[in-house]
């Protein structure tokens, strides 16, 4: 254990807590519920802990529960992981492939017809994070070969101007940080799994954008819109942040930072500070899903997924912050998990959870979407890193 955390025993109890839902009630519960009957992932489930069968299915999804059910496995917290993953592979090869191409379709129907055919780098960057989880926990060379494959398409059909890459195959009237931010995650990892310097200088390319770009030095803040020549959008879409993306980008800097060396201190602790300081709700603890630039409140609205990257972000910093730091980010992570046990893992279906409330905190979306799952996992790979007192979280 952490030697640190004998001096925050609630710290403790609350990571373990948080880890023991996941290993024993959440992964069984989506590995029961969370699948058809060729092993392909389902969009969301319900309320009631069923699947909803009637949604459109993102393909990006079956990337997302490729990682989960990898990293599961890593952790001995489920068997049989490499027949998840063979089934997953499976499906979207069979469904989901576009015509001469690594890059797979955007969106298929409930009856799996491909209805959105485009290439779309979002999806791109959650498949090289699923290679390299296969690569890493089953020595899947053929997963490996896949992130090869893929890194060279886009680079060859998606390679933008300016740097970074563009959104997709299709029509898009902004650029957008948040596919380069889970590129960045990819390549990381994909380092960290092979030491392959060529990802390890891929990631090197977005953390230039981050800082050239994405991060607004006058304001401490992570833009989202860019016009095609990454000049910030103008009006609200310019000026929109979310405080769930800054503090996802704590944590991703603090991975670049342990790989390269690179300070990242003054930009963690600006956009940590600037997350917590106008984007939380302070009622109840929950992050806003959109704020401006200036702190206003442009969406009131509260979704699961931005109060696993507060916790992710509260324990990175706790560890890794400049010692001139005094702030009190184990308090934050004690805080930040025992509101998003509260207000979302609280439910009558063991092992599920809710994906949004209310300006008034009240439930307005009770679906469970299963990407959330990826954000669930990740956060329970940095608290396993954290409690354990581990540098790296592979």
């Amino acid at each position: 254990m952490n030697p640190q955390l004998k001096k925050n025993k609630i710290l403790t109890t609350c990571i373990e807590q948080y880890l023991n839902w996941l290993e024993n009630q959440a992964i069984p519960h989506w590995l029961k519920h969370g699948l058809d009957t060729e092993g392909a992932a389902y969009e969301r489930l319900l309320a009631n802990g069923q699947a909803d069968l009637t949604c459109d299915r993102r393909v990006r999804v079956q990337a997302r529960q490729m990682f989960v059910f990898s990293a599961a496995q890593a952790n001995g917290w489920m068997d049989h992981g490499l027949d998840i993953i063979a089934n997953l592979d499976k499906y979207v090869f069979n469904y989901a492939r576009t015509d001469n191409s690594v890059i797979f379709a955007h969106i298929l129907d409930k009856d799996n017809q491909v209805i959105n055919q485009s290439h779309d780098l979002y999806d791109v960057s959650f498949f090289l994070l699923a290679y390299a989880w296969r690569y890493h926990v089953f020595n899947d060379l053929k997963a490996l070969d896949y992130a090869n494959k893929l890194l060279k398409q886009i680079d060859t059909d998606l390679k933008g101007q300016a740097g970074g890459w563009q959104e997709g195959s299709y029509q898009h009237d902004y650029r957008r940080q948040n596919p380069h931010m889970h590129l960045f995650e990819a390549f990381l990892t994909l380092y960290a799994v092979t030491k392959d310097g060529k990802w390890l200088a891929k990631a090197g390319e977005i953390f230039s954008l981050f800082e050239s770009t994405f991060y607004d030095r006058d304001n401490h803040a992570l833009l989202e819109f860019f016009h095609q020549d990454w000049r910030p959008a103008e009006g609200e879409k310019g000026q929109t942040i979310e405080p769930g993306h800054m503090l996802e980008w704590v944590w991703l800097l603090r991975q670049y930072s342990l790989y390269t060396g690179t300070p990242v201190d003054n930009y963690c602790q600006a956009l940590y500070q600037k997350a917590v300081t106008y984007g939380l709700d302070t009622s109840s603890n929950l992050l806003y899903d959109e704020i401006s630039i200036n702190g206003q409140v442009l969406k009131s609205t509260k979704r699961c997924w931005p109060m696993t990257e507060w916790i992710k972000a509260a324990l990175t910093q706790a560890s890794y912050t400049d010692k001139k730091d005094s702030y009190d980010y184990e308090q934050d992570a004690v805080t930040a998990i025992e509101s998003l046990v509260n207000h979302y893992l609280d439910t009558s279906v063991t092992g599920s959870y809710l994906d949004q409330r209310g300006k008034n905190n009240q439930i307005i979306s009770d679906f469970a979407p299963s990407s959330t799952l990826y954000h669930l996992m990740m956060t329970g790979l940095e608290a396993k890193r954290f409690l354990e007192g581990r540098t790296h979280v592979i």
